[in-house]
């Protein structure tokens, strides 16, 4: 009985890829149609073809140029769901409901922040961390699963123009959750945690409204909507594209040090 269920899950996952498939973009221009399952080690991991053909692939995130992720992510759950109820746990997943948050301060009128613009590059220094772990479920309700976690070092100098890559593009209507730690250098012998220092002035920072070297995040490389993050901060993707991490500095040439970001990402 077991097996046989099993085997139905298996038929019902591949059928579910014939229809569905992520696209994934390589920097030596190839372009590669499959179901990315999952990021470990610095590594995509992608399901490609299907049936006797289906196979594994894995690409580094420095090998990788965008994804373009399709609508299938409820296929993916369900398999992953009724293989951890009949096996050990053999996959990670990411989904969870979706929740809209408004309090974050943006900046959209200030020319003078289309010089700084972020490089779309994947960064070298994102890993996943803890557990995405299915859990079990009754076949009329859906998966409960935990959230994509990703582990960032957000440099406070001016590398790669000051934004740091978290290596994943994220789409719009997805929730992220971000929580800062550290302390960095600002020069002048200022010191500045993740929420800033609200009584440091800077007339060239990107939101002018939050502290100074405050930790801030913007999605894309051609977009002026800063979002203030601080110690911590969650919100919705209003469009889709590479998530950045940086400070609200203008001047970055004398700072040093980097925030320990931990980037959570909802479907």
């Amino acid at each position: 009985m077991t097996k046989k269920l099993l085997s139905l899950s298996v038929l019902l996952f591949i059928f579910c890829l014939s229809v569905f498939a992520d696209t994934i973009k390589l920097k030596d221009g190839s372009i590669i149609k499959g179901k990315v399952i999952g990021f470990r080690d610095g590594q995509f991991i992608v399901l490609v073809g299907s049936g006797s053909r289906m196979r594994q692939m894995n690409f580094y995130a420095d090998e990788v140029e965008y994804i373009e992720f399709d609508s299938a992510a409820t296929a993916i759950e369900q398999y992953n769901a009724s293989i951890n109820k009949l096996e050990p746990r053999i996959s990670e997943t990411t989904a969870t409901p979706q929740v809209n948050t408004t309090n974050s301060p943006t900046n959209t009128n200030d020319s003078s922040q289309l010089e700084r613009k972020p490089k779309i590059e994947p960064a070298s220094n994102s890993q996943p961390v803890g557990n995405s772990t299915l859990n079990s479920v009754k076949t009329e309700s859906k998966p409960k699963t935990e959230p994509v976690r990703l582990k960032v070092k957000v440099l406070a100098d001016n590398t790669a123009n000051g934004w740091t890559s978290v290596g994943w593009v994220v789409k719009k209507g997805q929730r992220i959750r971000i929580i800062g730690k550290g302390q960095v250098y600002l020069g002048g012998g200022k010191f500045s945690g993740p929420e800033g220092m609200k009584n440091l002035p800077d007339p060239e920072k990107l939101i002018p409204q939050a502290p100074t070297g405050a930790l801030i995040a913007v999605i894309g490389d051609d977009n002026n909507d800063f979002i203030f993050i601080g110690a911590e901060n969650e919100f919705v993707a209003e469009r889709e594209g590479v998530l950045f991490l940086g400070i609200n500095e203008g001047y970055l040439d004398d700072n040093s040090g980097a925030f320990d970001a931990t980037v959570e990402i909802y479907p």
